[in-house]
C-alpha cells in the first residue's frame, strides 16, 4: 500500500543486527572489563610461550652467524693478504665478506622467527627496506660506496701525506664512509669520503722524493753565468738535495730591482723534509753569493724629475 512505510534497505538492517551483537558481547561492568583484560593478557602470554622454541632457534642462529662471519673474516684476510699488499683492500674484502655473511644469516633468522615467512617474501621485504632506507640516508650511502671505491681504487694508505682542496694532513685512518687525516698542525679532520671521490687529491708522499723551487734575485750589475755556477755548487752541496735528480737553475725573469733565477731540486716528500730541505738550500745560496760578492738586492726605485734641481749654497749673513 501506497501509506505503509517501506521497511529499512540491506545495509542499514546488517548495521542494526552487527550493533546488537556488539551490545551484548561488550562487558557492561568493572568485572567483566577486567575479566576481558586478563583473558587477552594470557593469550599474548601462551602465544610467547609458544614462540619460545622459536625466539632460541633465532638467537642460536645469530651465534652461528657471528661464528661463522668471524672465521669466513679471518680465511678472507689470510686470502687477501697473499694476494695484495694494500693494507686498506685487506680490510675491504674481509667487511664485505662479514657483511654477506651477515645478512644471509639475518635472512635466515627472520625466516627461524617467523615460520610463515618464505625465502621470498624476506628477500622482498629486504628490497622494500633498503629503498626506504636508502632514500632517508642518501648521504651515508653515498659516503659508504665511495669509501668502498676508494679502498679499492685510490693508491694511498694509511701514513701517505695528501692535500684535497683546503685539507692537507697525514691520512691516519680510512673508513667505508670517513677518512681521518691529521694535519701538519696538529688538528684531527674527518673527511666524508664521498668529499675525497669528487675532487682531486694530491698523493704528496706517493713517492719519496718531490721537486721544490724557490727563486733568487741578483743585482743587474752580476754576471749571471757565474751566478748560476754558484747556485749551483751551493745547492749541491745541501744534504738534503737528491743526488739521483739534476739540480736545474735558470735565469728566469727580469724583475723591478733584480734578475730572477729559478732554482729547481728535488728532496723528500714528507713536509718537514720539505722545509728542512727549502731552509738549508736556502742558507746556502745566501752563503755562497754573500761569499762571492754577488748582491741579493733590496728594491730599488729611481726617481725621474722633469725638470734639473739648481742646487744653491747657502751664504752666511
Amino acid at each position: 500500500m501506497g501509506g505503509q512505510e517501506q521497511p529499512p534497505g540491506g545495509d542499514k538492517a546488517e548495521e542494526l543486527a552487527e550493533s546488537l551483537k556488539l551490545a551484548e558481547v561488550a562487558p557492561s561492568s568493572f568485572p567483566e572489563i577486567l575479566d576481558t583484560v586478563t583473558a587477552s593478557i594470557l593469550n599474548i602470554w601462551k602465544a610467547f610461550l609458544g614462540h619460545i622454541p622459536f625466539i632460541v632457534a633465532s638467537m642460536l642462529m645469530l651465534v652461528l652467524t657471528w661464528v661463522v662471519a668471524t672465521l669466513v673474516g679471518r680465511c678472507v684476510f689470510r686470502f687477501a693478504r697473499r694476494t695484495t699488499q694494500r693494507p686498506s683492500l685487506q680490510h675491504l674484502l674481509v667487511r664485505l665478506a662479514k657483511i654477506v655473511v651477515w645478512v644471509i644469516g639475518l635472512l635466515f633468522t627472520a625466516m627461524i622467527m617467523f615460520p610463515g615467512l618464505t625465502p621470498a617474501r624476506a628477500l622482498g621485504g629486504l628490497g622494500l627496506l633498503s629503498v626506504a632506507v636508502g632514500l632517508a640516508f642518501k648521504d651515508i650511502f653515498e659516503n659508504f660506496f665511495a669509501g668502498i671505491l676508494i679502498l679499492w681504487r685510490f693508491p694511498f694508505e694509511a701514513g701517505d701525506v695528501i692535500k684535497c682542496e683546503e685539507v692537507q694532513g697525514r691520512v691516519e685512518q680510512v673508513d667505508v664512509r670517513n677518512t681521518a687525516i691529521r694535519r701538519t698542525t696538529g688538528e684531527l679532520v674527518i673527511v666524508p669520503n664521498l668529499f675525497l671521490f669528487k675532487n682531486p687529491v694530491e698523493i704528496l708522499t706517493d713517492r719519496n722524493k718531490r721537486r721544490f723551487t724557490v727563486i733568487v734575485g741578483v743585482s743587474y750589475d752580476v754576471d749571471l753565468s757565474a751566478a748560476v755556477t754558484v747556485i749551483t755548487q751551493a745547492v749541491e752541496s745541501c744534504e738534503s738535495v737528491r743526488d739521483d735528480e739534476p739540480v736545474q737553475i735558470f735565469p728566469r725573469a727580469f724583475a723591478d730591482s733584480s734578475i730572477e733565477i729559478e732554482v729547481t731540486w728535488w728532496g723528500g716528500s714528507t713536509p718537514l723534509q720539505e722545509r728542512e730541505s727549502r731552509g738549508e738550500v736556502v742558507r746556502a745560496v745566501k752563503q755562497a753569493l754573500d761569499a762571492a760578492g754577488m748582491e741579493i738586492p733590496f728594491p730599488y726605485r729611481t726617481l725621474v724629475l722633469r725638470d734639473p734641481l739648481r742646487l744653491e749654497e747657502a751664504h752666511s749673513e
